[in-house]
């Protein structure tokens, strides 16, 4: 879900990075409202490096890599996993791979835009329990994946430099396994969680959601 480098103007680079600082600031005051969800953030950003650095590789026309998007969104919340996004691509970018820092605007804002998109959605359902069946999670996953691919496609629309549809085609196809996969992780982490949930660190670390 990378952008590479030159594909952008920089006007269109700092806009990105206009639109990501507000976003982030909309959201950052819910640190304060509940302290925990900093331990969490934390917690996010720490997975979501884990889970990048651990599968990347070049797609088309950018890189397929295991976000685990799901499992932390599931456990942490959503201001955690979209603050988690911002703080894993700033630490990734300084320690692995600097060029990234470029567009870490434009790499925010494809992950954390369909996961806003998500959470106002279909997200609202797992008060009813849809974060342990696969299929309802399978269900999120497809639509957060598809919303990636969108916003890829966005930015390579934007480029500099025509980027041929059967690129951004293979790189959307790169994320059907991921897609097919994450559910079971998901789903799997999820209830071995509940079946701590009365430990009290398991509480303060994890938004555990409730069984169905």
């Amino acid at each position: 879900m990378h952008i590479e480098p030159g594909i952008l103007s920089g006007a269109k680079i700092a806009a990105a990075n206009l639109a990501a600082t507000a976003l982030v600031a909309a959201e950052a005051p819910q640190l304060l409202r509940k302290p925990q969800r900093l331990l969490r953030t934390l917690l996010a950003a720490l997975f979501f490096s884990v889970f990048m650095q651990s599968f990347h590789t070049p797609a088309g026309a950018s890189e397929l890599h295991f976000i685990g998007a799901m499992p932390i969104y599931l456990t942490l919340g959503f201001v955690p996993t979209l603050l988690g996004f911002g703080l894993g691509l700033l630490l990734q970018g300084g320690v692995f791979e600097p060029a990234d820092l470029l567009h870490l605007g434009v790499n925010f804002l494809s992950l954390a835009v369909p996961l806003v998109a998500l959470h106002a959605t279909l997200g609202r359902r797992l008060a009813s329990g849809a974060a342990t069946r696969v299929g309802s999670v399978l269900k999120l996953d497809a639509a957060y994946y598809a919303g990636v691919a969108v916003m890829v496609g966005f930015w390579l629309a934007m480029g500099e430099v025509a980027t041929p549809f059967a690129a951004w085609a293979a790189f959307a196809s790169a994320y059907l396994p991921v897609a097919l996969i994450e559910p079971v992780l998901t789903v799997a982490l999820v209830r071995l969680l509940q079946s701590q949930a009365h430990r009290p660190l398991v509480r303060l670390c994890f938004a555990v959601p409730a069984r169905g």
